[in-house]
């Protein structure tokens, strides 16, 4: 089902925020630097998966094009555009939820040293507080990102940034709400993104290019309004790229 959102949740109400801090990221990082980061993709025993490591991957999952996305009980599955493409699909399990965006890659470098390190730079040069830690998914950013409160004052909005390097893609989670300040509440979203497969396709892209979704072939579209809890947009950049909300799929299972 698919429809608009007014108002913000818990869960996501960090997004749009988020979004505004990486957005002012200075992507012109000092060459030298970025060479320090770009290592090979680390394995991958328990995921992401690469379309080609999975028998069939439309099993458990919502087909999704780019992405396969695993379905669990009770969960919302949003999808985000950029101009006229999908590029980000965001999962959201009660007051949790996931945003994924999954992006070109360089055959032998993994990126998410250099992303993780360009989220850091932004969020801290507005104001915010980041700690770069080894979690479930390997490295991520743990971060208080600077949000305006409703009554008009500043405060801070706890938000993960995990990333995975695949075979020539980069798969990015951002986990917000409840799954985000509480880390150790966060295994099914976790278990989400590690059971997520990607689909890069054989074409060329130059790196950074998101991977375009596209919607189930059996979504239907909500009426506005009819939504018990309106939401507003979740939307997450990490520096490479605004994103804007777009249909929305409710996939109760």
């Amino acid at each position: 089902m698919f429809g608009r959102r007014k108002k913000g949740s818990a869960a996501e109400d960090a997004a749009g925020e988020a979004e505004q801090v990486v957005d002012s990221v200075d992507t012109e990082a000092d060459e030298a630097e970025r060479e320090r980061v770009r290592l090979e993709p680390e394995p991958r025993p328990d995921g992401p998966w690469d379309d080609s490591e999975v028998r069939d991957p439309a099993e458990g999952r919502v087909d999704l094009g780019g992405l396969f996305v695993p379905g669990v009980d009770g969960m919302e599955l949003r999808v985000e555009v950029a101009g006229d493409a999908i590029v980000a699909a965001t999962v959201v399990l009660k007051d949790s939820a996931i945003q994924l965006q999954a992006f070109a890659a360089p055959k032998r470098e993994g990126i998410w040293g250099e992303v993780r390190e360009e989220i850091a730079t932004g969020i801290t040069q507005q104001g915010g507080v980041i700690d770069e830690v080894e979690g479930p998914l390997g490295w991520e950013l743990r971060a208080q990102v600077p949000v305006q409160l409703p009554d008009g004052t500043g405060g801070f909005q706890v938000v993960r940034f995990v990333g995975v390097d695949g075979p020539r893609w980069f798969l990015r989670g951002v986990i917000s709400g409840q799954g985000a300040v509480q880390p150790q509440a966060a295994g099914l979203l976790e278990q989400i993104f590690r059971d997520t497969v990607v689909v890069r396709g054989e074409g060329p892209m130059a790196p950074r290019d998101p991977i375009v979704l596209k919607l189930p072939n059996d979504a239907q579209m909500v009426p506005e309004g009819v939504q018990q809890e309106e939401q507003s947009g979740s939307r997450f950049s990490g520096g490479m790229g605004q994103l804007q909300r777009g249909p929305e799929i409710t996939e109760v299972r």
